[in-house]
């Protein structure tokens, strides 16, 4: 019987392997992976093609433990982040949302909504020096919203279009969207 020949691309395969078995690397692991997928930027909808959010009917609780009508956004450009603390793709994107938020905060409505105990999104925003507030559903959420995984976002402007409905991690912090919110903004 031969001997296995032991070479570099086995020796990293295995390696690989090992690494995503071991639970303590697997996360750090995907999370790189997904930041690389998330260098592009989402595709905004075409303005015929944009669905029309007609029910704003949703509570939700901020971190602070007010209700936030949903109501009360009405006019306003919105973005909804649905995320988890344990989602590696939605800790991929987290750093270009984060950015995003920090320099439209004060002229767009930021929705991030987890189902998670608020101690635990509290904990990661803090380990992380996060400055966004998350929300939590008191209700359920409208059907535009039915969400089956996570990320999941939406960007939606003031006449309640979809400008972007977008599962998986993506670069919000792209140009183009900068540029979408900005008209979003004017409009």
């Amino acid at each position: 019987m031969k001997k296995p020949k032991i070479n570099i691309s086995n020796i990293i395969f295995l390696l690989v392997i090992v690494l995503l078995i071991v639970p303590q690397t697997r996360q750090p692991i995907q999370i790189f992976l997904h930041k690389g997928l998330a260098l592009f930027g989402p595709s905004i909808v075409e303005e015929s093609k944009r669905k029309i959010l007609t029910d704003y009917n949703w509570q939700l609780t901020n971190d602070s433990g007010e209700i936030f009508d949903f109501n009360q956004a009405k006019g306003e450009v919105i973005v909804i982040n649905f995320w988890a603390t344990w989602c590696p793709p939605c800790i991929a994107e987290i750093p270009s949302l984060e950015s995003l938020y920090n320099s439209y905060h004060k002229e767009v409505v930021f929705l991030f909504v987890s189902n998670e105990k608020p101690e635990v999104i509290s904990n990661f925003i803090t380990k992380n020096k996060y400055s966004f507030q998350f929300h939590s559903p008191k209700s359920k959420n409208p059907k535009s919203f039915e969400i089956s995984s996570i990320p999941r976002t939406f960007i939606i402007d003031k006449k309640g279009g979809i400008v972007v409905d977008k599962t998986g991690a993506a670069n919000w912090d792209s140009n183009n969207i900068r540029k979408q919110l900005d008209v979003l903004l004017k409009e």
